[in-house]
């Protein structure tokens, strides 16, 4: 923080103007009440689970499809979960579809349907840290609580022009967020202050000159709002090869397995691979005890990259073609096998192979 800056003196920005602005200018999204509406639980939840690490255009649509399918949380408790993880596929970060469906069972078990409002109770819900049950509390049951996200943060960085870098300034950012809480409408304000990082305060190119909070932005009044929120020098990612055997047999059909519930990808169907987080690459001896059958592997040229959360993954596709279709898994024809529930990585695999 610059010395020029006292915060714990500074007047917080206003509440009230946020609101007023959220009023005429907040996104129509199709899990948000309508003014005047109460927020439904279920729809609150679903959204919050699938937009952790997931920005709101990719969401919309899988969140319409999910909700269409299972409108209510006894609808999704109900549900197989090889349903959900299909419905999934694609969004990435697969825990979540499986903490969703789980979650939906314990609260259909253990809370007769009705979800829980008490903090300690959201907490204690599989996949709900603190973000998502502040977010819930207050969205959902309009309940005073803290809601930082992304957006949040780099609102807070610029107006108190926060120079601690993140994302060690996160402490600071959440604390001063508790500072700006309104008195009332406290879903409203979560969800405007949202909004107003996405709309106007957005990371490049900020629309100060809009801003219901222009006049207590220290950011804007020194003409550097684009330099905040200050980020610590990235730790380049780390490095991870594997490879992917794609299996086909005399009638051109993919091999296709279910992959263990838990790791990487848990429960999703795909082609077998050698362990995809291993720290060191396997030899080609050490690699084949992973190979779905025995037999004559080919190596592709080309090959697939694909980021994870903590690492970027070379992926080696390899291919072989089986004497038998006697195997634990499925086959199927290529031209259906990208209809399938696959994760994103495993649809690179495919279509480097089908494409060879």
């Amino acid at each position: 923080m610059g010395q020029d800056n006292p915060i714990n003196a500074y007047k917080k920005p206003s509440a009230a103007k946020l609101l007023a602005w959220y009023d005429k200018n907040r996104r129509m999204l199709p899990w948000r009440a309508l003014a005047g509406e109460t927020p439904d639980p279920y729809r609150v939840w679903v959204s919050e689970i699938m937009l952790q690490q997931t920005a709101v255009v990719a969401v919309i649509p899988y969140f319409n499809r999910f909700i269409k399918r299972w409108p209510t949380v006894q609808a999704l408790a109900n549900a197989h979960r090889e349903s959900v993880l299909k419905m999934w596929a694609g969004l990435g970060y697969y825990r979540r579809a499986h903490a969703l469906h789980e979650t939906a069972r314990l609260i259909v078990r253990e809370h007769g349907g009705v979800f829980p409002r008490d903090e300690k109770s959201l907490k204690a819900l599989v996949g709900v840290g603190a973000y998502t049950a502040a977010a819930l509390g207050a969205i959902a049951f309009n309940q005073k609580t803290n809601v930082v996200d992304g957006n949040v943060e780099r609102v807070m960085a610029r107006v108190f022009a926060v120079e601690e870098p993140l994302p060690q300034a996160k402490k600071t950012l959440t604390a001063l967020a508790a500072r700006c809480l309104p008195r009332a409408r406290f879903g409203d304000y979560a969800q405007g202050l949202m909004d107003l990082g996405a709309i106007l305060c957005s990371p490049r190119s900020p629309r100060c000159d809009l801003c219901p909070w222009a006049e207590s932005c220290w950011a804007r009044q020194k003409g550097c709002a684009e330099d905040f929120p200050q980020r610590a020098k990235r730790v380049k990612k780390q490095q991870r090869k594997a490879i992917a055997f794609v299996l086909f047999d005399r009638k051109g059909r993919v091999f296709l397995q279910k992959r263990p519930e838990k790791g990487l990808l848990g429960g999703m169907l795909g082609v077998p691979t050698t362990p995809l987080n291993a720290r060191k690459p396997l030899s080609w001896e050490e690699a084949l005890a992973y190979a779905p059958a025995l037999g004559t592997w080919t190596s592709l040229e080309k090959g697939v990259h694909h980021t994870l959360t903590h690492f970027d993954l070379e992926l080696s596709v390899v291919v072989s073609r089986a004497a038998s279709s006697v195997f634990q898994g499925v086959w199927v024809a290529p031209e259906k096998v990208l209809e399938q529930a696959l994760p994103s990585v495993m649809r690179k695999v495919l279509n480097v192979a089908l494409q060879s």
